[in-house]
């Protein structure tokens, strides 16, 4: 069988789209792919269906760079329920216990907290991606089987009770900045279980994903009506370079020649290498025209070796 033939533009950059509740990232991400009629696009680090916010997505050659963005760290604003306990840790999921918390105020409610700054251990939920002997946790706990989870270090930058609403099954509205692979469901059902009512989340939104910030992303549906009956090209305003991801990093421009040589992988001794950085850092290579090349890493004899190379 000959290889699938791919449809699409060839198109570079980074698109910041505004996750709707309901809609997996994966969803999002083919809606926008269909929109700008891309060949080639990826997200950056899925969203649970219940949760909103920036999802930054990348398009052709910047999906070399998404691992940035997939690294970096996260804000959160998100709304736990006591009281109530469900097998996916959230509202979407199968209620296992509710009991009353009427008895839980505010200032045990931060106690229970503060444990959780700095760095934890944390346990993977079972309704999650990571896979196990190849399989997806999250298909494994929809046919009823729970396996024992590793629990990985994360660390809580901040986490901040914004708000807090008593009754029977008391609601607290949060703040979290925290590094990748921080589970806020996790979070949600831990600080349930140690106050002994069991929580869950509300609602979840994603403020900001390393540099970029909800305020900036774009809706679905505005993409949609801007394009109309027009050619997907209508849209390609809205994109980021490619380098947005890795946009961090220090920058150097190189000579058209230079350039030649680092795009087809080879190391380039340039004397201005340690006015930007030292030995093992990672840099942004650019063409004397400003064109991207990819990103390099500074050797010990002064010399740009490629790390991951743009190709045109």
């Amino acid at each position: 069988m000959g290889r699938r033939r791919k449809f699409g533009r060839k198109l570079n950059g980074v698109l910041l789209v505004r996750k709707p509740a309901g809609l997996t990232s994966n969803a999002v991400l083919q809606q926008a792919k269909r929109l700008f009629f891309a060949e080639k696009a990826g997200h950056t680090g899925a969203l649970d269906p219940l949760a909103t916010g920036v999802l930054p997505l990348c398009f052709g050659e910047a999906t070399k760079f998404s691992q940035y963005l997939l690294d970096a760290d996260k804000v959160y604003l998100s709304t736990f329920e006591l009281g109530v306990a469900t097998d996916t840790a959230d509202a979407d999921g199968e209620v296992l216990q509710v009991c009353s918390a009427a008895d839980i105020d505010e200032r045990r409610v931060l106690a229970a907290m503060k444990p959780y700054l700095g760095q934890i251990a944390q346990t993977p939920p079972m309704y999650s991606a990571i896979k196990q002997n190849g399989q997806p946790l999250y298909k494994l706990a929809r046919q009823g089987i729970k396996v024992d989870r590793a629990a990985r270090d994360v660390t809580m930058y901040d986490y901040q009770m914004l708000d807090f609403t008593s009754g029977d099954q008391p609601q607290i509205r949060v703040r979290i900045h925290c590094s990748k692979g921080t589970y806020i469901r996790s979070l949600a059902a831990d600080l349930g279980e140690d106050l002994g009512v069991g929580a869950r989340v509300l609602s979840l939104h994603r403020e900001q994903a390393g540099p970029f910030s909800d305020e900036d992303a774009l809706d679905l549906n505005d993409l949609e009506y801007e394009r109309g009956a027009d050619r997907a090209e209508v849209l390609d305003h809205h994109l980021l370079p490619m380098d947005a991801p890795v946009a961090g990093l220090e920058a150097i421009k190189i000579d058209d020649d230079s350039g030649f040589y680092f795009g087809r992988g080879q190391a380039i001794m340039d004397t201005r290498v340690y006015q930007i950085g030292g030995e093992g850092d990672t840099v942004r290579v650019f063409e004397e025209s400003g064109r991207f090349l990819g990103l390099a890493e500074i050797t010990d004899d002064g010399c740009l070796a490629p790390k991951r190379l743009v190709v045109y």
